[in-house]
């Protein structure tokens, strides 16, 4: 019972990383491919999954974040660009 806290931190910890890494975009992120980060994590819990959440908090040097995906129409600037030229097709055909 005593240790069952740590279990727990340590259990979540893996499955918190072996997530993280299935969910990465980049096939062989940080220089090894994933099914090798998720071996790393399994069978080293504590160090695999501290390593892999230091590499992504320091993340690649140099690297740019990737530009995220309009959440909103008004967000997208091809869909402003579109929305003005129908806007001034219009006060034309007046």
């Amino acid at each position: 019972m005593r240790y069952l806290l740590f279990t727990v931190l340590w259990i979540g910890l893996a499955v918190y990383s072996i997530v993280d890494i299935l969910n990465q975009r980049d096939d062989s992120p940080f220089g090894l491919p994933k099914p090798l980060w998720v071996i790393i994590v399994v069978l080293a819990p504590l160090i695999g999954s501290l390593v892999w959440i230091a590499l992504r908090w320091l993340g690649r040097p140099g690297a740019r974040p990737e530009p995220r995906a309009p959440l909103a129409p008004d967000d997208d600037p091809e869909y402003l660009t579109w929305l003005r030229e129908q806007e001034r097709r219009r006060d034309r055909g007046l």
